[in-house]
């Protein structure tokens, strides 16, 4: 493959990868309180239909960003309040929002199908858009896809390196000792399920304001769910998250320009090929499960009087 057809593609993939990469992060935030939440494609419909709409309401794409975020963050309490509140099973509560979410898009969306809304283009970065080869692939993107550099940093040095990170941590792996250490382990899941909404959100906006800068229904694709699979495959490590999102966004990348290159290979084939992949990674990750930091407390709910 010549250089002058790989470097488009692997430009490519870093922005097919983005907005897996955000929800990512958000659940591993969300899984490392102890809390699983199987509602990432939910969220993500919903921060993506929230922030196109306040984009062409306000025309201010930054606005529409964080109003995805916002939206995600509501989304997600709602399983929040299921599984904290109430006590209810994580794993049903997910999917509930997950199909919540998609009707709630579809049913307001449809009206707005095919349009377009302000959004986020190319902003090269001086001196490192011009760096040979590498320069083109990761620097001569949106402003997003360099946000998503330095979040997987910050979580890092949150969750392993701060009195509040450890103590979500701790949430997710030995509530009953934290709560008698004295943490309030309910509050620290509160927190990782709204800031792991919040970044789903913004994965789901991604797609509306940079990826697409248009509406269509089912506009995530089942992106969501590779999230979810994506967090097993990374080890529950943010690090790990940015090579399985890029990994899948290269597959997404490769099948769209397979197609429009004409390829003899059916269509349906090649739209396969992200979720053949997602078994893929699943299966692997099963042969290293004790290897992995996984959550010991993960789906466990605690009661709010412990």
């Amino acid at each position: 493959m010549s250089i002058d057809i790989l470097i488009p593609l692997l430009a490519a993939t870093v922005q097919s990868g983005t907005p897996i990469l955000y929800a990512t992060l958000g659940e591993i935030f969300t899984e490392r309180s102890g809390i699983l939440n199987l509602g990432v494609e939910g969220i993500m419909i919903t921060g993506a239909l929230v922030g196109f709409l306040v984009a062409k309401v306000t025309g201010n794409p930054w606005i529409a960003f964080c109003a995805a975020g916002l939206a995600g963050a509501s989304a997600a309490s709602l399983h929040g309040f299921v599984c904290l509140v109430f006590q209810g099973n994580q794993v049903v509560s997910g999917l509930a929002l997950t199909i919540l979410g998609v009707g709630f898009a579809n049913y307001l969306g449809t009206s707005y199908v095919g349009q377009s809304a302000p959004g986020f283009s190319r902003l090269p970065i001086p001196f490192l858009s011009e760096v040979p080869f590498f320069g083109a692939i990761f620097f001569n993107q949106d402003v997003l896809v360099y946000i998503t550099f330095v979040i997987p940093v910050v979580m890092w040095l949150f969750l392993y390196n701060t009195r509040f990170g450890l103590n979500v941590r701790a949430a997710g792996e030995y509530p009953a000792a934290a709560t008698a250490a004295g943490l309030n382990v309910v509050a620290c899941r509160w927190l990782g399920v709204l800031a792991g909404g919040f970044l789903m959100g913004l994965g789901g906006a991604y797609l509306s304001l940079a990826y697409t800068h248009l509406w269509t229904n089912n506009l995530t694709a089942g992106r969501g769910w590779i999230a979810v699979a994506l967090v097993i495959f990374a080890f529950w490590r943010p690090g790990r998250a940015v090579f399985g999102a890029y990994l899948f966004g290269g597959i997404m990348a490769m099948q769209l320009r397979l197609q429009a290159s004409g390829t003899p290979i059916p269509s349906s084939l090649l739209l396969m090929l992200p979720y053949v992949l997602t078994i893929t990674v699943l299966v692997f990750s099963s042969w290293r499960r004790g290897k992995t930091d996984e959550p010991a407390a993960l789906g466990t709910n605690i009661a709010p009087a412990d």
